[in-house]
């Protein structure tokens, strides 16, 4: 156990769970987000400034070079301080009518309907207080009545998949290439008590389902522009066997981009979710759009 802790501390509107997952470094222990603000940290035994070249290098992937560069704040805590400040940064949160999502440490009292996951964040894949989470959160209560099959590609935390099963679904594939989070999202999976009805495989899509055998009733994907791109044709085969698909990543400039590159292989605009900045898409069969106001 390190008796310090490097805390690395930036603004910016990027997702903290993609900001790691394209870091990729095995020493991060942690990472929160709040008002704007990115935390992460480090052991200070494996911190080198290396780690601030490779962050800045990310942040302009991610952000766009246009922008202006951020202003990162290295500083040293104790490890009895790093304690408080973790524990403090994780809140339950309620999305939508019933979604309640809170630490093992901070019970809540829910109401009669309320269905509750428990996420202690390890690395911050995916704990529903971003935007691009919380608008699929609140769609799956729209769409799951009972009994639907459910993939989810670019899992993370596993937090959309196991929503989707507390709320009525018969089974869930999570598909992720993040080892680390596949071991995050099992974790998570057995702490909440799912048995084999919900399921997390380390690989890429096209690696899950070479043949295309999969027949889910709702695909989901939270993921970055190029992601959606790159996979548009995997996934509108799902939805050219009927299901739903659900977007979600989506800068609002890049909205347009994505709808366009997605109906030209037959996945159409029906609804659109907008918060903070960031858009959702739900994509259906184009006559299973008519009649859906937009």
């Amino acid at each position: 156990m390190p008796d310090e802790w490097i805390d690395v501390s930036f603004r910016s509107d990027v997702d903290a769970a993609e900001l790691l997952g394209l870091l990729a470094d095995p020493f991060v222990q942690g990472s929160w987000q709040d008002a704007g603000t990115i935390h992460i940290y480090w052991p200070s035994q494996r911190w080198s400034q290396d780690h601030v070249v490779r962050l800045r290098q990310v942040l302009r992937q991610m952000e766009g070079r246009e922008q202006p560069e951020a202003n990162i704040l290295v500083q040293s805590l104790p490890h009895q301080d790093w304690n408080q400040r973790w524990a403090q940064s994780v809140r339950p949160i309620r999305i939508g009518k019933r979604i309640v999502i809170r630490p093992s440490w901070e019970p809540v009292a829910l109401q009669g309907q309320d269905i509750e996951i428990l996420l202690d964040p390890k690395q911050a894949f995916g704990t529903g207080h971003h935007a691009t989470t919380r608008m699929l959160l609140e769609w799956l209560e729209d769409f799951i009545h009972g009994g639907e099959s459910v993939l989810d590609v670019g899992a993370g935390s596993g937090i959309l998949a196991m929503v989707a099963l507390k709320l009525g679904a018969a089974s869930a594939l999570g598909v992720e290439c993040d080892p680390v989070a596949v071991d995050c999202a099992r974790d998570y999976a057995a702490e909440n008590g799912f048995g084999n009805h919900l399921e997390f495989r380390c690989g890429t899509l096209e690696e899950v389902d070479r043949q295309g055998a999969l027949r889910p009733d709702l695909v989901l994907a939270n993921l970055d522009r190029q992601t959606l791109l790159l996979l548009c044709d995997a996934l509108a085969q799902y939805v050219s066997h009927g299901a739903r698909l659900l977007l979600s990543g989506i800068l609002l400039d890049q909205e347009q981009e994505i709808i366009e590159a997605f109906s030209k292989v037959g996945a159409m605009l029906c609804q659109r979710r907008e918060q903070e900045g960031w858009v959702a898409l739900e994509l259906l069969l184009a006559e299973s759009c008519e009649g859906v106001n937009r």
